[in-house]
This record gives C-alpha cells, structure tokens and sequence, in this order.
C-alpha cells in the first residue's frame, strides 16, 4: 500500500477515535433519563349522572401522566403538574441518549473499517 494512503489512514484513525472521545463525553454529561411519555387525560368520574359521561367536553383534567413500558406492561404513573417537567427533562435527555448512542455505533462501524484497512495494509510475515 502507499505511503499516502496509509498516512490517510491513520489520519481518518485518529480522527474517529477524537469524534468518539467527544461523543463519550457528551454521554457523560447527561442527567437523569427515563423512557416514555408524559400525557394530559381528560377522564370520565365514576357518577353515571356526571356531565362528564354525556359530553366530552366536560370530561374533568387535564390530569398529567407519565406513560412507559416494564416487560411489555404499560404502566401509567400519575404525576402533580409541579413534578412533570421533571418527567419531561428526563425523557428528552433520554432521547438525546439514544441518539448519542445511535451516533456512536455508526461512527464505531466506520472506525472498524479505518482500522481494517490499516490492519490488511501491514506486511505479512
């Protein structure tokens, strides 16, 4: 192989492992995450005779919820309106998580390959 192209090569080497460097770090800095989603409900009471079983506009809420999933399982935790935006910071660093790692794994698969090539590249003995 060419001078050139190994010294391309390590040039592309070392610049994936300074992205990936980068990228860990920002994991790093991530605060509290969780999975899922926080929803406003307009529910039904339990009086037959309530408006609310009539019209749907009068249905009583907003009530706020956190909405996940534990091993298949939907699970619904209530939330004061003080408390979720807690639950929303938390589910968007979450996001940020997974795409962070998305991130990763891509760059990961292209530094593999950089590091293929400069291993093919040595002589054999």
């Amino acid at each position: 192989m060419k001078a050139t192209s190994k010294a391309r090569i390590a040039a592309l080497i070392l610049s994936d492992a300074q992205r990936f460097a980068s990228l860990k770090q920002e994991i790093v800095q991530l605060d509290y995450f969780c999975k899922g989603t926080v929803l406003k409900r307009m529910m039904k009471c339990g009086n037959k005779q309530c408006a609310c079983h009539r019209d749907p506009a009068k249905r009583h809420g907003p009530y706020l919820e956190c909405t996940y999933k534990v091993h298949n399982k939907t699970i619904n935790l209530k939330l004061y309106p003080e408390v979720a935006p807690l639950y929303r910071a938390a589910i968007q660093q979450y996001r940020k998580l997974k795409s962070l790692l998305g991130r990763l794994e891509r760059l990961s698969r292209t530094a593999l390959m950089h590091r293929a090539k400069q291993v093919q590249s040595k002589p054999r003995n």
